[in-house]
């Protein structure tokens, strides 16, 4: 393995960890600044929102430069972004550090996946980019867990300090050992919005926003629903947030291997279940031992709807890929804060910490209504150009 793909996975490791971490001292960041925690949920809004926008204005921005500039470029905002948070004397602040730490996720991945691809053998392309990848993962395994056990025993701060030095080491990693491999085509950019003329990319976009946004309509407040609810110590959150790892990079692995076998039938399959999970987590959430059960379900199919998805937009926006793409990721996040923002939203109503698992099964029922529509309409495309006439012959004369 190049060492090169090591620094990207660390500072994936990196991203990973600073946008999901927040969940796990979500209360705390709440407490110190006397805001309640639905009002705190917007630091996960905004993070989220910053990556629809980063993502792909600083894809096209990053034509103009080579590709190992851009990733130091994007590390180097990640790096100023969490050291915001981590020294943030006000809310406000500590949501600009997370807004400013949230434009280099999208491009990262989108820019870092086609270096990554380049560091290797062309038969090798794919393994490398998981490699990059499972950075990402690994975070919410260990970064999330960790950095959750680090802020409940010495404060969030230092959490966020943790994540700052991650980054710094993100960024002397690529430094040091990504090559340089030139700066991408600028009329190629151009060509890839030809890929949103497809409905289908759109489907697969919405489907993204609703599905991936059911998974964080739960898990944005985890953390309070596991202590005023199930009855857990603040101090077990940790350890839940490990469960909740553990089932994603499952869920990962199991979904590319039954995407690339059936990728409609398997998202309709996992999308049903996440539905029927979220709902079923508004009871299961009651109970200690089934909320330990429960969150890697969620964790697992939330998940497995990544690969078929990301495959979906591949597969229909062949000819540019890479502003689809980095778009499609930005779909995750905005799912991300339309959740949470919905989540806050019935929580201060009164409904409970519990009600943000029915508006995640709510959502999780939309992306499966839009997944048949999707395969209807593939089904019908694919069954008129089977049908169609060919073109007439010229008379031979």
């Amino acid at each position: 393995m190049p060492l090169a793909l090591l620094a990207l996975a660390i500072g994936a490791f990196g991203i990973g960890t600073t946008e999901f971490v927040i969940m796990g001292v979500l209360p705390q960041v709440a407490g110190e600044f006397g805001v309640s925690v639905p009002a705190a949920g917007w630091l996960v809004s905004g993070y989220a929102l910053g990556v629809v926008i980063g993502a792909p204005v600083l894809t096209v921005l990053g034509t103009k430069v080579s590709r190992k500039k851009m990733l130091l470029l994007l590390m180097g905002v990640f790096v100023v972004g969490n050291a915001l948070s981590a020294a943030a004397p006000t809310f406000a602040l500590m949501l600009a550090g997370r807004v400013v730490a949230s434009f280099a996720h999208g491009a990262f991945f989108g820019i870092g996946s086609v270096v990554a691809a380049g560091l290797v053998a062309p038969a090798k392309k794919a393994s490398a980019i998981s490699l990059m990848f499972m950075g990402l993962t690994v975070a919410n395994v260990i970064g999330v867990p960790g950095g959750t056990y680090v802020g409940q025993a010495f404060g969030w701060r230092v959490t966020f300090g943790v994540v700052t030095l991650l980054g710094v080491v993100g960024f002397l990693g690529v430094a040091l050992l990504v090559p340089e491999q030139g700066k991408p085509e600028a009329a190629k950019i151009r060509t890839e919005f030809a890929a949103f003329r497809s409905a289908q990319v759109w489907l697969a976009m919405a489907m993204t926003v609703l599905g991936f946004g059911g998974v964080f309509a739960a898990i944005t407040y985890i953390a309070p629903m596991m202590t005023e609810v199930a009855g857990y110590s603040a101090g077990a959150v940790s350890w839940l947030l490990v469960l909740f790892g553990v089932g994603m990079f499952l869920g990962n692995l199991l979904g590319g291997k039954f995407a690339d076998k059936a990728l409609m039938p398997a998202l309709i399959v996992t999308l049903a279940a996440l539905g029927i999970t979220l709902l079923l987590f508004t009871v299961t959430a009651h109970s200690q031992a089934l909320s330990a059960i429960t969150l890697p379900v969620i964790g697992g199919l939330g998940f497995a709807t990544v690969p078929p998805l990301q495959k979906w937009i591949l597969d229909h926006a062949s000819a540019a890929p890479t502003l689809a793409s980095a778009a499609n990721i930005g779909a995750f996040n905005l799912g991300n804060a339309l959740a949470a923002w919905l989540g806050g939203v019935v929580i201060a109503a009164g409904l409970g910490y519990t009600a943000p698992n029915w508006v995640g099964a709510l959502l999780a029922g939309s992306a499966l209504l839009l997944a048949f529509l999707a395969a209807f309409l593939d089904h019908r495309s694919k069954t008129t150009e089977t049908t169609a006439p060919a073109a007439p012959v010229a008379a031979q004369v």
